[in-house]
């Protein structure tokens, strides 16, 4: 395009000065050029995304959506899936894993003037009133009450603080306490006095107070979004209510989004947890003095309207629009959707279309495909000489074997229940064979192999000698290294010495 606009131009004044035309119809036609030009050239596509976007995905109304294959985390298509937009109520699922990977289900929060005070959707929780942690996460997820979400957020970052500060009591004399004293303290704190502390300091927390907790536990969100790899996400609430702070304004995008749901589900020590809550019909409970029932619905009628849902999460303000993020999993694959921007009011409904067209899509077009389908050869492991080692006697060549380890070690642990890889609606195989990858009939897997085909020693049994690297499209998804199983020693004069004399003078003693 850069090189045709000013040629255009040329042509244009040129012929028009031949023609004797005023300047103003030179504009006239450079106008109508350009329009031409747009409508002539094609459109370059997104990154991960078909050069053609299927028939069946032609007509979301999303703005931004993305498709995932849960367990490798490739993106089976987007549409602008890394535009930053407002994500809503689907930010609570970074309120919940964040807070089930930090808090006491079984610890008691107390309601403050301003968790109080948030907008609708309210469980209308008041003042002072407590309530079991567990208790407000389920009216959280499943009514996606506000006001639980403050609550929550204020309630960790302070259990927190709290434990930043027993980490290094003093004595009075000004010495650090013994780990044992210092083990009893914080147990002793926790039940019950800590609770009444809690509750003193949340009775009298000023509003500003309360925005400083929750700015605390924001800062826990975003730190967790760049530990799983979501660059363009920036949480400012835990509810999903639109803010801004100096960073910026709370965002994500449905690729970020995607990510966060599939590390709820997949890698968290918690997504049993996390499912357990979420998968949840509905939920009684009273606060503590026992004067106020409540019973919770899940409102997710994604869990109902398609075999293998998994979990998922709604969302909406006016400036967000309808979002949504879920899993389904069937047939043994197990696929995340992210939605942004899917219509405003008077369409709801518009979000359960674009599911069904991507999960149905995702169904259709992908198998699973296991990486030990395409091992690479096996001649590639023979042991490796290592030049100037020592062996059993001066002149040996010494080798040492190749051992085959996942990158950083082991694997990714056991799934959680109804999670990709697990029960009955998944896999039933170990994580280590059910490793593997979605793809179309027009796609593969290829491996690269690299490994020494020689060493200087001394080695250290565990050093690197190697790799291999599965692939789909140029992007890698799986490493595996090549290390040495074997260590050796290098040559020196004391072991010469030592083969000399057993070599010379021990068979005549």
């Amino acid at each position: 395009m850069a090189g045709i606009l000013p040629g255009l131009w040329t042509y244009i004044r040129g012929k028009n000065a031949q023609a004797g035309e005023p300047m103003k119809q030179w504009w006239k036609q450079i106008l109508m050029g350009c329009m031409v030009l747009f409508l002539v050239l094609p459109v370059v596509p997104s990154r991960g995304q078909a050069t053609e976007v299927p028939e069946e995905l032609n007509q979301l109304y999303a703005q931004s959506a993305v498709l995932m294959d849960a367990d490798s985390g490739r993106i089976l298509f987007e549409k602008n899936g890394q535009e930053v937009r407002a994500m809503a109520s689907t930010t609570k699922i970074m309120t919940l894993i964040i807070t089930l990977e930090n808090a006491d289900l079984e610890g008691l929060v107390t309601i403050s003037e301003y968790a109080a005070g948030m907008p609708d959707v309210q469980l209308n929780a008041r003042k002072g009133e407590q309530y079991r942690l567990e208790d407000l996460l389920c009216s959280l997820m499943l009514e996606s009450h506000n006001d639980s979400a403050a609550a929550i957020a204020e309630h960790v970052a302070w259990e927190l603080r709290q434990e930043r500060v027993e980490e290094k009591p003093l004595e009075p004399d000004g010495g650090q306490k013994e780990p044992e004293a210092q083990e009893t303290s914080a147990k002793g704190q926790k039940e019950p006095e800590r609770g009444e502390q809690e509750k003193a300091a949340a009775e009298n927390r000023s509003k500003e107070e309360s925005r400083e907790l929750i700015r605390e536990f924001a800062s826990l969100m975003n730190d967790k979004a760049r530990d799983i790899g979501c660059y363009n996400t920036h949480f400012v609430t835990p509810n999903g209510l639109d803010g801004e702070d100096e960073n910026g304004p709370h965002s994500t995008t449905a690729e970020d989004l995607a990510r966060i749901l599939r590390y709820c589900i997949v890698q968290s020590p918690k997504r049993e947890e996390f499912l357990e809550i979420t998968r949840r019909p509905s939920h009684t409970f009273s606060d503590k003095s026992q004067s106020r029932s409540f019973s919770v619905q899940n409102h997710n009628a994604f869990l109902q309207m398609m075999e293998g849902a998994l979990t998922g999460k709604t969302g909406f303000t006016n400036q967000a629009g309808y979002c949504y993020v879920g899993a389904l999993q069937r047939d043994g694959k197990t696929y995340i959707a992210a939605l942004l921007a899917c219509g405003w009011p008077n369409h709801k409904s518009y979000k359960w279309s674009d599911m069904r067209k991507l999960m149905n899509y995702g169904l259709e077009h992908y198998t699973y495909h296991p990486f030990m389908e395409v091992e690479p050869d096996v001649d590639r492991f023979a042991p490796i000489p290592v030049a100037g080692g020592r062996g059993e006697e001066i002149g040996q060549p010494v080798y040492t074997q190749v051992k085959r380890v996942k990158e950083n070690g082991g694997s990714a642990g056991k799934p959680a229940e109804g999670a990709p890889g697990a029960g009955s609606q998944g896999r039933e195989q170990g994580i280590e064979d059910r490793e593997g990858i979605l793809l179309r009939e027009d796609e593969s897997i290829q491996v690269e192999c690299q490994v020494e085909e020689r060493l200087d020693a001394p080695v250290e049994e565990g050093t690197q000698v190697g790799f291999i690297r599965y692939l789909v499209d140029g992007q890698v998804y799986k490493t595996e290294l090549l290390v040495a199983g074997d260590t050796v020693y290098g040559i020196d004069f004391s072991w010469c010495a030592k083969q000399v004399w057993e070599l010379f003078l021990l068979p005549g003693a």
